[in-house]
């Protein structure tokens, strides 16, 4: 295992949730690939742009967001992660509150990493 690459994508994951805490778009643009290919949790395919277009528009509001219990495999220029997160925030006019599992799947496209798919699932109370 390449400790270079696993210290870049920990530290990655580390700005994502970042980002999306605060809704920084501009470093969610770095981060996700052009051709993101997003499951969410209600298993509607989500684009890149759809997901920055949430943040950007002020849509999605995330009060907290906690993630634990990563785990990083790398398979030469690919990364899988899987994540549990314990967000709680606004969509529109509605509260949420809930624990997901997310797996992601970085690519080293040119000199960069970027999140290609991603995927999230509702964690059974």
């Amino acid at each position: 295992m390449n400790d270079a690459n696993l210290d870049a994508i920990v530290e990655l994951e580390e700005r994502l949730v970042r980002a999306m805490r605060t809704s920084d778009v501009p470093v969610l643009d770095e981060l996700l690939a052009d051709d993101l290919l997003f499951t969410n949790h209600q298993g509607m395919v989500v684009t890149k742009q759809e997901d920055l277009e949430v943040h950007r528009s002020g849509l999605l509001k995330l009060e907290s967001l906690d993630a634990s219990d990563r785990s990083v495999r790398l398979l030469g220029n690919v990364a899988v992660v899987a994540v549990r997160v314990q967000l709680a925030g606004r969509y529109g006019n509605d509260s949420f509150e809930g624990t997901f599992r997310y797996t992601r799947v970085w690519a080293l496209l040119g000199a960069r990493w970027r999140i290609v798919a991603a995927h999230a699932s509702v964690v059974a109370a």
